[in-house]
């Protein structure tokens, strides 16, 4: 999962409880650490996208799919291929005497998505994802600055995949308040390199896109904090889901939520199928896209068990509605052409409060010059209040490279004026 094109505005809710309740199969918990040890273990290397660190991961999600007696639904067998050219794979060959007849060779990187199908003879199907790729021994979109290393992944998202083949597990089963959907199961691969996998599946479905009721995507979520702030990106793609979402409790997890279906992960390319899509996340941290992101010490598989109930209660309160109507949303996702400026600092994601909360600030970037830090609200940038997401992005397209404003930040319960000079 990338950083700040995730990011939308949140807003928290009060949840009463849901009069039925759905528990997670015996041995889930230990399941659910074995699974993101295995996927994060060094053996992987890393999982990058076409690489054999990927095809081992793929073969472990296989073995479980076929535990629990899926059907294989992708292009060939479980597996569903693409091809794309890695950043910087593009060599000149000269041939002859004149370099100037010379042409590009590109090296070409497949991908799989590894897809798994529960038939219960239904007129729809969900899709239940998460991205079993990472950074290999360190891409392009590696945070570390120190010797090569396998980034492992162990949130990002060997976690996701985890709670993913739990929920498989439990569907297996036939278990009551499911059988009103079918369950298509997919692990993407070349989410790290844009989306790949996902955006490849939307316009090559091994199932008619028309039947799927909606998409649920799991990226990032080993981390539930001492909070227990767990957020569901992409609500306002359906009227459906804050009814459902208001109507659940589960083991005091408190919800924040985000209307938009743009983020950088794969639910954002059944947002653009016109498909109604969530994404479950449970926050940033200093470990992200680094080699420190492992397995142990840093997990928190009870608050995986968690979220994975939490989904279970979500699932379950859908099985009546065949297919839930589709909204468009305010799209939260900057592009190249918002601004020409940045800050270079991480929004906290479960921040629920008025501004934008800084949970990191990249080092020689504006922000940390200025003397962000972590904790900061930013509540002004200039004569631009900050009241969310949007306002700091459209604040953002006000500046130019060069100029030099005030920054206006809540900090330990005082506000503090700073100044930035764009770059």
């Amino acid at each position: 999962m990338k950083s700040i094109l995730s990011a939308a505005l949140i807003c928290s809710f009060s949840l009463p409880l849901l009069s039925q309740q759905v528990k997670l199969p015996k041995g889930a918990s230990g399941r659910l650490e074995l699974n993101v040890a295995a996927l994060a273990n060094d053996f992987m290397e890393g999982r990058g996208t076409g690489s054999a660190g990927e095809q081992k991961a793929a073969e472990y999600i296989v073995r479980d799919f076929q535990r629990f007696h899926l059907e294989p639904k992708g292009d060939s067998s479980w597996f569903q291929s693409f091809t794309f050219v890695p950043h910087g794979a593009a060599q000149v060959h000269h041939q002859g005497d004149n370099a100037s007849l010379g042409m590009a060779l590109v090296k070409e990187i497949t991908g799989k998505n590894v897809i798994g199908y529960i038939d219960n003879k239904a007129a729809t199907t969900v899709v239940i994802g998460a991205h079993y790729d990472h950074l290999g021994m360190g891409d392009e979109n590696s945070l570390w600055t120190g010797e090569k290393a396998i980034h492992n992944g162990a949130d990002d998202n060997a976690s996701g995949v985890s709670v993913m083949l739990e929920l498989a597990h439990w569907l297996s089963k036939h278990p009551k308040g499911t059988k009103g959907h079918n369950y298509l199961f997919i692990g993407f691969s070349g989410e790290e390199k844009g989306l790949l996998g996902s955006n490849h599946f939307t316009k090559n479905p091994t199932l008619p896109l028309t039947s799927i009721a909606y998409m649920i995507n799991m990226d990032m979520v080993g981390r539930l904090n001492k909070d227990r702030s767990l957020a569901i990106n992409g609500v306002g793609t359906s009227p459906s889901w804050m009814p459902v979402i208001n109507g659940i409790q589960v083991d005091s997890l408190a919800i924040v939520t985000s209307e938009s279906g743009m983020g950088a992960s794969d639910h954002t390319s059944f947002y653009l199928s016109d498909i109604p899509a969530v994404h479950f996340f449970t926050g940033q941290h200093e470990d992200y896209h680094k080699p420190t992101d492992d397995f142990e010490g840093k997990i928190n598989v009870k608050g995986m068990a968690s979220v994975t109930n939490y989904i279970q209660h979500v699932i379950v309160a859908m099985d009546d509605e065949a297919k839930p109507a589709f909204t468009k949303t305010k799209d939260a996702t900057p592009s190249s052409s918002d601004f020409k400026v940045t800050l270079g600092v991480m929004p906290d994601y479960l921040y629920s409060g008025i501004g934008l909360r800084v949970d990191g600030c990249k080092d020689g970037r504006p922000g940390a010059k200025a003397g962000l830090i972590k904790g900061d609200t930013i509540m002004k940038l200039g004569d631009f209040t900050i009241e969310d997401i949007y306002g700091y992005m459209e604040a953002l397209g006000k500046f130019e490279k060069g100029q030099t404003t005030t920054v206006q930040v809540q900090r330990d319960g005082k506000l503090i004026e700073l100044t930035v000079t764009w770059e």
